[in-house]
């Protein structure tokens, strides 16, 4: 039987987008610097002060029009644009690119009144009715008629204004809803399943229908996946979440192919929100259809380590965008209003958390928003411009924050340095979680993340990279919990480490193929050769319960039989039923090595480990620092290092670098002060 046909929206000309590209990153000279805008919550006498207060912070770059468009068209064929005729004009004239929207993100009142067979459904089949934002399915055929229309329109009319320099395609989609059961989505799926599969007999295949008498005897007859006495089919499941995914792409490209028959020049984006919350989107496959990757971040104010997890998405949306500068789209300058406590950053905070995101790849810092609203549902969520005006701390930093970014123009265009690569797929996040699994505690990103914690506070810079990108430029790969992958990527995988790299597998890798099959003669079956091992039966642990191993450390939510198969046992299970089993293993193949972790160590001992790997590959971090300072570094096309230099600790930090720093001016003196940032131009 044929293998399924990936589904795909149409590929966009590699060359031309490289030409938008290039347009966009020369059209916004510097690191961009500024956020949503919003004028149409304000008269006109703010939007004159407005401009006043840009150019005194600095900015160069705005989204402006996301959620305009019952202002654009307040009735349905009645334009009014006027007031953003006069907004674009003004920004031209400061000197101020504009990354404009389709106005798309949510539909005026008149249109769910006329339609309201536009709005989502869930899988209870309870309509998500108005009143919000989101409140439309993609695959609706009126909307996305409607949503075509106003996008022309608006890149009609704008397609030649000096302010223009970006398309920002709708906004965060996937945000709220990021699935849709309606009748529209459901044939949407069915078309989709008709086009991967071929045949219904291919699909009753793959999916495994045997299982429970689930035999469809053709595609009408399948569903989305919706409430059932007991769990739903696991490969109904992952191909739902991939068409899914693919149904947003498919309404962003169709608003995206409108834009490019009016401006094939100008570059589109949309924001993206790759961060450790957000599972739904293949922001990989999403990546493809981008000019260039753009991204929202949020603190979580409760986490102590929020400046890690900031790394930790960052890293990802560099993967995302295989490498190249990217866009930070949004981010706060203090508090957000949807969390529990909603608590304000800390003095200094901001220029940190913003600077990191460009020491990780970053050329543009933006944020939501420019002003504080007065109303509606997000009043109460910082801006650029608080309620409290120019004397406060939060505008005292903005335009600190202003300055700094002009005077690190120089790094613009640089790219990250890594030879390090922990290996992310969307598909075996969404495979890996579904029920009926060996354990509910086994959650894809919690040895992930624990891994990049632990490089982190090193100095260590990893890249977050699909399974099937090219590897060869690392020398210590880690693969955790990559539950399911295809031939082709375990192949990849293998390779690195026949070629010289250090390799690191954890447990429930490699158990299922693409389809979510058993891989069938022991686990883990996609990577059994290359690690040396073959496991008989899995052991999770009980809630709170630990795994002693002979190492002096214990492991915890998992463990299982291991045999060695040409591997040599480093640490072992010393408990009743496992007492002597191999936990941690090491296999010699070709120039490299490949490692497998058969439980989660305790933090001790995966620091332990960590070293051990950066040991044996001789993945060393960029300068030598004191705890608590992180370190990343840039390099441009001419050579040029650019040493960042972030001090998240209250006492002064030594840093062994030399160079000037850009952000003061002056040479750099070896000692970052408490909370600061440098960023070292080296010598």
């Amino acid at each position: 039987m044929p293998s399924p046909t990936r589904e795909k929206s149409s590929h966009p000309d590699s060359a031309a987008q490289e030409l938008r590209t290039t347009r966009l990153w020369e059209s916004l000279p510097g690191l961009s610097y500024g956020g949503d805008y919003n004028p149409e919550q304000w008269s006109k006498d703010i939007h004159v002060e407005d401009i006043e207060l840009m150019q005194q912070a600095g900015v160069n770059a705005l989204s402006v029009g996301i959620f305009s468009w019952s202002w654009l068209e307040p009735l349905e064929g009645q334009y009014d644009f006027g007031w953003l005729d006069e907004i674009m004009d003004n920004l031209a004239s400061a000197g101020i690119k504009v990354a404009l929207a389709t106005a798309t993100a949510a539909p005026p009142a008149w249109l769910v009144h006329k339609h309201p067979e536009i709005l989502p459904v869930t899988a209870e089949g309870i309509v998500l009715g108005p009143g919000s934002r989101r409140h439309y399915s993609p695959s609706s055929s009126v909307y996305r008629r409607y949503a075509a229309g106003i996008t022309r329109t608006l890149a009609e009319r704008y397609k030649a204004h000096p302010a223009l320099a970006l398309w920002h395609v709708d906004n965060e989609l996937g945000c709220h809803v990021s699935e849709f059961h309606g009748p529209e989505d459901t044939a949407a799926f069915r078309a989709w399943l008709a086009r991967r599969y071929g045949t219904i007999e291919a699909l009753n295949e793959v999916w495994g229908t045997a299982f429970w008498s689930q035999r469809y005897g053709s595609f009408e007859e399948v569903r989305t996946p919706g409430p059932a006495p007991s769990t739903l089919n696991p490969t109904q499941q992952l191909d739902f979440a991939r068409f899914s995914s693919w149904a947003l792409i498919d309404f962003y490209s169709m608003l995206v192919n409108v834009i490019r028959e009016v401006t094939p020049d100008i570059p589109a984006t949309t924001n993206f929100m790759a961060t450790s919350a957000t599972k739904a989107l293949d922001y990989f496959d999403w990546a493809k259809h981008m000019d260039v990757v753009a991204n929202d971040h949020y603190l979580v104010a409760a986490d102590p380590e929020r400046h890690i997890e900031l790394a930790f998405s960052a890293d990802l949306t560099r993967g995302i965008a295989s490498g190249k500068p990217w866009m930070l789209m949004e981010h706060s300058t203090s508090a957000v209003n949807w969390q529990p406590r909603n608590t304000p950053k800390l003095p200094g905070e901001m220029q940190r958390n913003s600077l990191a995101h460009v020491a990780r790849g970053a050329d543009a810092v933006m944020f939501f928003q420019w002003r504080q609203s007065r109303a509606g549902s997000e009043k109460f969520h910082s801006a650029m411009v608080p309620h409290g005006g120019t004397n406060t701390r939060v505008w005292r930093e903005v335009v600190e924050l202003g300055a700094a970014l002009q005077a690190m123009s120089p790094v613009q265009g640089s790219r990250v340095e890594s030879r390090t690569a922990i290996i992310f797929d969307y598909e075996s996040w969404w495979a890996s979680e579904l029920d009926s699994h060996p354990s509910a505690d086994v959650k894809y990103l919690d040895l992930l993340r624990a891994f990049h914690r632990a490089l982190f506070l090193r100095g260590i810079t990893a890249d977050f990279v699909h399974p099937s990108a090219n590897l060869d430029g690392y020398d210590l790969i880690l693969a955790c919990t990559l539950y399911s992958v295809n031939d082709a990527d375990a192949a990849n995988i293998a390779a690195a480490a026949t070629r010289g790299a250090t390799v690191l597998v954890s447990y429930f890798s490699g158990i299922v193929d693409e389809n979510d099959a058993v891989r069938l003669g022991g686990y883990p079956g996609a990577f059994r050769d290359l690690l040396g091992i073959n496991v008989e039966e899995f052991h999770p642990l009980p809630v709170g319960g630990a795994a002693s191993v002979d190492a002096g450390w214990s492991g915890r939510i998992w463990s299982e039989h291991v045999h060695l198969a040409g591997a040599e046992a480093l640490a072992s299970f010393t408990e009743y039923p496992l007492e002597g089993v191999p936990a941690l293993t090491r296999n010699a193949t070709g120039a490299g090595s490949a490692w497998y972790l058969a439980t989660f160590p305790d933090a001790e001992a995966l620091d332990g480990i960590v070293e051990t790997l950066l040991e044996e590959s001789g993945v060393a971090a960029p300068a030598v620092a004191a705890s608590g300072v992180e370190l990343t570094r840039r390099r441009a096309a001419d050579g040029t290092g650019y040493l960042f230099a972030v001090n998240h600790g209250t006492s002064d930090a030594a840093v062994a670098a030399s160079g000037r720093d850009l952000i003061s001016g002056t040479p750099f003196a070896g000692v970052l002060a408490a909370g600061a940032v440098a960023v070292i131009a080296e010598a």
